[in-house]
């Protein structure tokens, strides 16, 4: 293999060319992001860079001297592959050609339709998404967080801090419910109401109104909500459309195996746009966390350098963390499937439970709540534990 194309500069773009080089990979290395940015970390965007308390150069990924031989293309989209001619063609009419492709294109924001174009509504992505973000909190007023994930929830945390009057909307009756089951769901999300942020659960949105800016979100059931300032948190979609035609499996992402690889040999996924065979529960699952993005391209490209025969493994259980309110939040693990949970440590009075999710008495998943080391050990377990 002479030549790798990483399509991707995020986190999982630079990591798989960081294990390129690390596995011993000495040929031509192309790295190609969309964003104009050189590859830098998302998970402050929606805390310490939008509250002020970081800046860029603070956010940024490459280690000092580092050096991986690569030749980067920014600002340029990754919008077909060509498999007979192994090419990726680029939207400025470029094109790539390689032996071994790494996709690592993400997932982008989903909007409400209606928002484009309307001033003080915002998704949170990317690094620009976050300055312009940022630049209208710094007006104060009131701030409408639609959807309470863990985006959302950081987004109203840090607004809330900033002195804003904030209110979440969610479609769900629980938040946070898909992620950590509806118990759990119901005493992370009651952070909120500790702090007279309010929540208003089981009800969508119809609509935004205002002239050429925001000023009320128009809830399903009639109400309307006052609102200087709109963050829309309603998921994410994976980038995969220009591999539609290529041959690459989808399904939510590129469908891939417990190792990264896809349906096309040389070709293999990791990122948030990547579905990875999960060999635990039986079923594919994209893993849109910073962890994932870090360590599984490591394994995606010990597949891609040994043309697919490198043994497949069991990727570890996929962890996050949120930080809301002074609280740091842990999960691991998958609450989808698990037929009990149990508080093991704390209260829920208190905010810093550790709970133990289970199936047929095996742990399956594991949340902590300013729990940190318990956490940790409950997690190690998780990555050995069969289920």
């Amino acid at each position: 293999m002479r030549t790798v194309a990483v399509v991707g500069a995020s986190l999982a773009g630079l990591s798989a060319a960081r294990a390129l080089r690390n596995r011993g990979f000495d040929g031509q290395l192309i790295v190609i992001g969309e964003e104009p940015h050189r590859p830098y970390d998302r998970p402050p965007l929606s805390k310490e860079f939008l509250a002020g308390k970081i800046g860029e150069a603070d956010l940024v990924l490459e280690r000092d001297g580092e050096d991986l031989a690569a030749e980067w293309l920014f600002d340029t989209r990754a919008v077909r592959l060509d498999r007979e001619q192994r090419a990726v063609r680029l939207a400025d009419g470029r094109e790539v050609r390689a032996d071994g492709i790494v996709i690592a294109t993400g997932a982008a924001a989903r909007n409400l339709p209606g928002a484009d174009g309307l001033a003080g509504v915002h998704t949170l992505r990317t690094l620009d998404d976050a300055r312009a973000l940022r630049d209208d909190l710094a007006l104060g007023g009131r701030l409408v967080v639609i959807g309470g994930g863990f985006i959302g929830a950081e987004v109203a945390s840090t607004a809330y801090a900033l002195g804003l009057d904030v209110t979440i909307v969610e479609a769900a009756p629980t938040p946070l419910a898909g992620p950590l089951g509806e118990a759990m769901g119901r005493i992370v999300s009651a952070l909120h109401a500790d702090h007279g942020v309010r929540l208003l659960c089981g009800v969508g949105v119809k609509g935004l109104s205002g002239g050429t800016r925001v000023s009320a979100v128009v809830l399903d059931d009639g109400r309307t909500v006052p609102a200087d300032t709109v963050v829309v948190g309603v998921g994410a979609r994976p980038c995969v459309e220009w591999l539609e035609g290529s041959g690459v499996a989808l399904d939510d992402g590129v469908t891939c195996g417990a190792d990264g690889r896809t349906s096309l040999a040389g070709v293999v996924a990791v990122g948030d746009c990547a579905s990875w065979y999960d060999p635990r529960a039986g079923v594919h699952r994209r893993v849109e966390h910073w962890t994932g993005a870090r360590e599984r391209p490591d394994t995606a490209v010990a597949t891609l350098l040994s043309w697919g025969t490198a043994e497949q493994g069991v990727p570890r259980p996929p962890y996050f963390w949120s930080d809301q309110y002074g609280v740091r939040v842990q999960f691991a693990g998958h609450a989808a499937g698990a037929d009990s949970v149990t508080i093991e440590e704390g209260t829920p009075e208190d905010r810093d439970v550790l709970a133990v999710y289970r199936r047929a008495g095996r742990p399956v998943a594991v949340l902590g709540m300013n729990k940190p080391r318990e956490f940790m050990r409950w997690r190690k377990q998780l990555a050995v534990s069969p289920s």
